[in-house]
């Protein structure tokens, strides 16, 4: 038998009676785990409804081995009222299999996948339903699998056991995301669509970044050479033709049309390779601290059992500006409870949380919320009815803005509610990076988004100067723009570390590897959250002493500075007494070096008072 499970060649598809594909060829073999990619409206979904069958070629052949099955994983699911996940999980399969068959499929994939099977779909929050589309594309187990963004609205623990799914897959697979880390971990090949043709890198995405640029440079390359021959024919077409024989006359029209093919081809290449750069987005916070944790706990009561269920406790940490924190954890670890205790929007049981006095926030929920779907793109950034909106500083077009994140200007005037999933996490960014505010909070900002997006997200965050929050399951998006990670892995227990999502895992397994010594190396050390003394120092007396005196100096102190920068905010204060002025200047920076000293220290020794007390 074959290895060989489906095979196109040289197809045609039209769309609209107009060409999409010319000439598409590629072949999948069985065992083969390939990487779809390429830009929006590149064609993506069009090949894997080719590869299924259900989108039919108007030219060319179409191979499938006999009795070869493919399976799709939907992106949404049909929700029928009282449809349990069994039911739509298992639905056309139940009649084949038998119960210890179903029973070991729901332990294999249904109960990894965090699904309950007597659930029912109407029920399912949007990551579930999520997970159960992907349920029901594994338990068919089809011959050749396609996986559309399987690990959107995953945790890092379903993503990693997916990988371990797939790489033992017997069969093949196609797989389209925006995970790079996920593409690399999982695949051995890429189909590559770009500008109506499709290339096929021979090994898997972890090389494609190398290998497309090879490509690319390599075409360049090669539209420099036609430049010159072109140059030549040209050079000799508009000398004008001395005898006008027919040979004469074709070389000349054949001139004109190489001139013309090669600017169409020039510009093509020039879409591909550029890239979009936005200004700098700055930010006028003054302080150099911008919150601090404050011996904080945070708790709730279960409704289900009554327990308590502990979320923070006894958590310091000092955010300063600048900072960029990626944030990991399960659902219901504590993420969401210690942003809106950042924001101010819940307070904490114990402790407290001090803020700079002009912090200001802006915040990219999952859920969307600052975007009206009855609105259009336009009215959503414009809400005053102009046609210009304030960007940085700066006055802006809104269709001109809108081409910055990828859309089309006529787009200006569509509704929200018919733009696709991630064209919604776009016109989320313009809005919120329009003026982003000293600190920066995203929840889950890459799902939806195309590779495009990603990499144009990741440079206008790598030029953010505010205090950044990243929560987000893409680890190598995290690796590029943090340089700390707060990994809440719950019962209130938050690891600290300096660097990203790879610095993190280091981190942990060198705790495993020598449960003894739970110091992470020089490179990767622990960050400010919650911290230990590196050496064990006993809380005596006199340091207990002076724990207690702290609160008292620093709220002198606080209050010293507000009375300070009162004054200061007078405009005639130095017409009015000069020497006051002067003193004034002089003493509030002190003051402030001294709150700062004094509130680490106070952080200093609570780290030692816990440390004694365990």
């Amino acid at each position: 038998m074959s290895d060989l499970l489906l095979s196109v060649e040289d197809a045609g598809v039209l769309i609209a009676g107009k060409p999409f594909f010319e000439g598409l060829t590629f072949h999948i073999h069985a065992g083969r785990k390939i990487a779809l990619v390429g830009k929006n409206g590149a064609g993506k979904t069009t090949l894997m409804n080719i590869i299924t069958g259900e989108r039919e070629i108007d030219d060319g052949r179409r191979f499938l081995y006999p009795a070869t099955t493919t399976g799709y994983m939907k992106q949404k699911a049909a929700i029928t009222a009282g449809k349990t996940v069994r039911d739509y999980v298992f639905e056309g399969l139940s009649d084949e299999l038998e119960d210890w068959d179903i029973d070991y499929r729901i332990e294999m994939v249904i109960a990894p996948l965090l699904l309950n099977v007597d659930d029912k779909l109407e029920n399912l929050s949007g990551g579930q339903l999520r997970r159960a589309c992907l349920a029901r594309a594994l338990v068919e187990e089809p011959d050749i699998l396609l996986l559309d963004e399987p690990t959107n609205h995953m945790d890092l623990e379903l993503i990693e056991w997916l990988e371990n799914y797939i790489n033992n897959y017997r069969g093949a697979v196609v797989i389209v995301s925006h995970d790079r880390r996920f593409l690399a971990n999982t695949t051995d090949r890429v189909f590559w669509l770009d500008r109506g043709t499709l290339k096929t890198a021979p090994k898997g995405f972890a090389h494609f970044e190398q290998w497309s640029r090879e490509m690319l440079e390599q075409e360049g390359r090669a539209l420099h050479n036609r430049a010159k021959k072109v140059e030549q024919e040209m050079e000799w077409a508009n000398k004008g033709v001395k005898a006008r024989v027919k040979r004469n006359v074709r070389r000349q029209s054949l001139a004109y049309e190489a001139r013309d093919d090669l600017e169409k081809d020039q510009k093509a290449y020039r879409r591909v390779t550029s890239t979009i750069e936005l200004p700098p987005m700055t930010t006028e916070q003054s302080s150099q601290n911008v919150a601090e944790f404050f011996n904080v706990g945070k708790s709730f009561i279960s409704p289900d059992n009554g327990s308590e269920k502990k979320i923070l406790d006894h958590f310091n940490m000092r955010i300063k500006r600048k900072d960029r924190i990626g944030i990991l954890g399960k659902n219901g670890s504590g993420k969401t409870t210690f942003l809106k205790m950042l924001t101010g929007d819940i307070e904490p049981d114990t402790g407290r949380v001090k803020r700079a006095k002009n912090l200001t926030f802006s915040y990219f929920d999952q859920t969307r919320s600052m975007l009206r779907d009855d609105k259009t793109l336009k009215d959503n950034l414009c809400p005053e009815g102009s046609d210009y909106l304030d960007v940085r500083g700066k006055s802006r077009h809104v269709c001109g803005y809108l081409k910055d994140y990828l859309f089309d200007p006529e787009d200006a005037w569509r509704a929200v509610s018919t733009l696709s999933g991630g064209q919604k996490n776009r016109l989320m960014l313009a809005k919120i990076l329009a003026n982003p505010g000293s600190m920066l909070i995203m929840d889950e900002p890459t799902n939806d988004l195309d590779m495009d997006t990603l990499d144009m997200l990741t440079g206008i965050l790598k030029s953010y100067d505010g205090t950044l929050f990243i929560v987000s399951h893409d680890r190598d998006f995290l690796d590029q723009i943090v340089t700390k990670t707060l990994a809440f892995e719950g019962d209130a227990k938050v690891e600290g570390i300096v660097g990203g999502y790879s610095d993190y895992i280091a981190f942990k397994k060198s705790q495993k590897s020598d449960p003894a010594d739970n110091k992470p190396t020089k490179t990767k050390k622990k960050s400010g959250a919650k911290n230990t003394p590196k050496e064990p120092v006993a809380f005596t007396f006199s340091l207990k002493h002076e724990l207690e005196k702290l609160p008292k100096s620093i709220k002198l102190l606080e209050g010293e500075i507000a009375k300070l920068e009162d004054l200061m905010s007078d405009p005639d204060l130095y017409t009015k007494d000069a020497g006051e002025f002067t003193r004034i200047s002089k003493r509030l920076p002190e003051a402030r070096e001294e709150l700062d000293k004094a509130e680490l220290r106070w952080l200093e020794l609570e780290e030692i008072k816990t440390a004694a007390n365990k």
